[in-house]
């Protein structure tokens, strides 16, 4: 079994729309009522995999769902036509695109039962992504449903609020060998939530059957979910053996490179200092919502979103960096506006797995030809603009829906999801 880094992302729904949801999210909440661009969002996200497939790596993608999420607004003894505008809002979220909340991963290797295990994000903090997860789960189920390789989870009760991998990094010298997995949870945030439960993450190591010896459990600076870090993925990342985060990622970030130092050989730890890079615009251009990959050849790559380059003192970081040979060694820039005023960067779109690809469902991998019929259908059905007071129109919400059934018309998966 060839194990290999897959990067899973979520294709930017039809209904992309900027209507402020999201608590804790200074982008979300700061573009509310703009006008948002669909189209022009999901070929920046179609771009972004084309240039994950030219460096080389494996490239899958997620569906977006159906939306309006009408069984929710049944639910709620509702419609879309008759539902108050905020709630209708939330049942046309395009939010499920940010793949990185998708699931918690456990690769092979670090599972007793020697199966990649994955368990679907409850994301119960929030109205308009806590239906998300049985849209999730479905497309997960097929995706991975070689039982042999993969153990796909239902969620953790929402008594605990668990927002996937976004929450959660791994370290390990090679994809094949056992790693360390670090599970970042939060417990203050100020004003705003925190939304990872300590609860949730000792629930799913369990479930993953993790060896608890190679198992991190670490607090998330309130001072940084404070000031709009809503998940440890806009101050944290990691890839192989190298942590890649913020001075103010952690609480207590000590304990955490001690252990880390002891449990995985080369230990590599990369961190941006305060001074250097103030914590606000470290979350305004998500330099750390970024994809930290290797390629074939070998060099260590950090994908950012092109407003770290437009952020001096995070710019100056990186040049810096790159000179003085540290073991990030390439950095690549995406255009992912669309989706960073919105609140999520590179990161957020995508859910890596480690997993032969051979034994995932053909239908969620891609190549460029894939990525070529994919954009035919965006570019001839995804609305080109959404207001956010036209989420109820009826010609609006039959464009949505007649979007999404020609793209699973296109990869040959409408029969299912």
């Amino acid at each position: 079994m060839a194990l290999k880094e897959i990067n899973f992302d979520g294709i930017v729904g039809p209904s992309h729309n900027y209507a402020g949801l999201s608590v804790g999210n200074l982008a979300s909440t700061r573009n509310a009522g703009h006008v948002s661009r669909p189209r022009a969002a999901a070929l920046q996200g179609l771009d972004k995999m084309r240039a994950n497939l030219a460096l080389g790596l494996t490239q899958g993608i997620f569906l977006p769902h159906r939306r309006p999420n009408r069984g929710w607004l049944g639910d709620l003894a509702t419609t879309i036509e008759r539902a108050d505008p905020a709630l209708a809002a939330n049942a046309m979220s395009a939010s499920a695109m940010w793949a990185a909340n998708a699931a918690t991963v456990s690769p092979a290797p670090d599972a007793a039962d020697g199966r990649c295990h994955l368990t679907v994000a409850n994301l119960r903090t929030m109205p308009h992504r806590s239906h998300e997860w049985p849209g999730t789960l479905a497309q997960l189920e097929v995706a991975f449903g070689d039982a042999g390789a993969f153990a796909v989870h239902g969620p953790v009760p929402p008594a605990f609020g668990d927002e996937g991998a976004a929450n959660h990094m791994r370290l390990a010298s090679a994809h094949g060998e056992a790693g360390v997995e670090l599970f970042v949870y939060g417990v203050s945030g100020g004003a705003f939530p925190a939304r990872q439960h300590l609860e949730a993450s000792r629930a799913i190591a369990r479930r993953h059957l993790l060896d608890p010896e190679r198992t991190i459990f670490v607090e998330q600076s309130p001072e940084a979910i404070a000031a709009g870090a809503f998940h440890n993925d806009v101050v944290a990342v990691a890839n192989e053996r190298v942590l890649f985060a913020h001075e103010k990622a952690f609480a207590d970030r000590e304990p955490l490179l001690s252990r880390c130092g002891e449990l995985v050989p080369g230990f590599e730890y990369v961190e941006v200092a305060d001074a250097d890079v103030p914590l606000a615009d470290a979350i305004r251009s998500y330099l750390f919502n970024a994809q930290l990959v290797t390629p074939p050849d070998g060099q260590t790559t950090l994908i950012v979103p092109s407003e770290a380059r437009d952020t001096p003192a995070v710019w100056a970081w990186i040049e810096g960096h790159l000179a003085g040979n540290g073991p990030i060694r390439r950095v690549e820039v995406v255009n992912v506006r669309e989706s960073m005023a919105n609140g999520g960067g590179p990161a957020c779109l995508r859910l890596r797995v480690v997993a032969d690809p051979a034994s995932v469902d053909p239908r969620f991998l891609v190549d460029e030809a894939r990525l070529d019929h994919i954009g035919e259908v965006v570019r001839a059905h995804w609305p080109e603009e959404i207001h956010s007071d036209a989420l109820q129109a009826p010609a609006m919400v039959r464009d949505v829906e007649a979007a999404r059934t020609a793209l699973l018309d296109c990869v040959n998966l409408g029969q299912l999801l």
